[in-house]
């Protein structure tokens, strides 16, 4: 009998001194892949550890439960979609489902974009969960609440961080309220002589400045232009607006005909500014357009490296249209 007890101590102090081994080491080597998982809602920590072997993951459930046990987390385990990394080991898996820690994935949101850019990037984003494939704009507008009907402009770019699976309305509800503050933000602190009747108008503005300029360092003359104009009734004529009413018609060249042809959002045929944003604008336009540089200058034109010539009078853009363009 001693021996037998003797023996089962031994295999106690063993089988415990590898139980503490085997859970401080890494699960998977440094230079291995990640390997995705994910636990379903309502899994105890058996239920976890099947899961997560079944994934791929080179680990007993058995273990791992007890393991779970052993740290009290068993109870705390999170449903959700996880990436073991290299070298992690099973306290430190444990951790991570006990805190929730899901994968991550990110998507980036290009300054510029019109709406049906964002979309395209968003239904192609493969970490995503697709709720609004198959919604209209207009429907996409009303699932997210917003008091909107029209969705160009009213996105912020920028990139988001989102769990992996995560619906890609998440994306739109986010971008849609950065959208709405950072505008709210700029418009408290506009120049009350500004010509816009609300802060929809100066989005419209922002969208144009982002569309017509690239240069960060522009962007302010760029909006003080369209002001002026504005102010003194005259036509933005700017070919941005006139290429998104083209929509899908739009080649990569803009002639003669199209400036001729009227649409809504052709403001040399139309005044004032179009009815909706024509982009997704950054925070750098909407800060030109809600705070325009304070300049005479009516017109301007490229210079053909990324910069442009502005001019307070007909006869001097002529002059830097014949320099620049001819």
């Amino acid at each position: 009998m001693k021996k037998i007890i003797s023996l089962c101590v031994v295999l106690a102090i063993v089988g415990g001194g590898y139980f503490i081994y085997w859970s401080q080491n890494p699960i998977i080597p440094a230079d291995a892949e990640a390997i995705d998982f994910t636990i379903t809602p309502g899994s105890g920590a058996h239920a976890a550890g099947q899961q997560i072997a079944e994934a791929g993951v080179p680990i007993q459930p058995l273990l791992f439960n007890l393991l779970a046990r052993a740290t009290g987390k068993s109870s705390k385990l999170k449903a959700g979609s996880y990436e073991l990394k290299p070298g992690s080991t099973p306290l430190r898996l444990i951790d991570q489902l006990a805190r929730g820690e899901f994968a991550q994935e990110q998507l980036t949101i290009i300054e510029g974009w019109n709406f049906r850019q964002m979309r395209a990037a968003i239904a192609a984003h493969k970490g995503l969960k697709h709720d609004t494939v198959a919604l209209s704009d207009t429907e996409l507008m009303t699932a997210i609440d917003a008091d909107y009907k029209q969705a160009e402009g009213l996105f912020f770019p920028d990139t988001y961080l989102f769990a992996k699976g995560s619906s890609d309305l998440q994306i739109y509800k986010q971008a849609h309220a950065i959208m709405l503050t950072r505008l709210a933000d700029a418009w408290a602190k506009r120049d009350p002589a500004l010509p816009y009747k609300n802060p929809y108008e100066a989005l419209t503005m922002a969208s144009i400045v982002e569309k017509e300029t690239g240069q960060k360092s522009e962007r302010a003359m760029i909006a003080g232009v369209f002001v002026n104009r504005l102010k003194l009734g005259m036509l933005l004529q700017t070919d941005p607006t006139v290429i998104y009413g083209m929509g899908l018609k739009y080649d990569g060249k803009i002639r003669k005909k199209d400036l001729e042809t009227d649409t809504p959002y052709n403001t040399y045929t139309r005044a004032g500014l179009p009815p909706t944003p024509i982009a997704l604008p950054g925070v750098q336009s909407l800060m030109a357009a809600l705070s325009p540089a304070k300049t005479a200058a009516l017109y301007f034109v490229s210079k053909g490296n990324g910069t442009s010539q502005f001019s307070d009078n007909l006869n001097d853009h002529n002059r830097a249209v014949n320099q620049y363009q001819r």
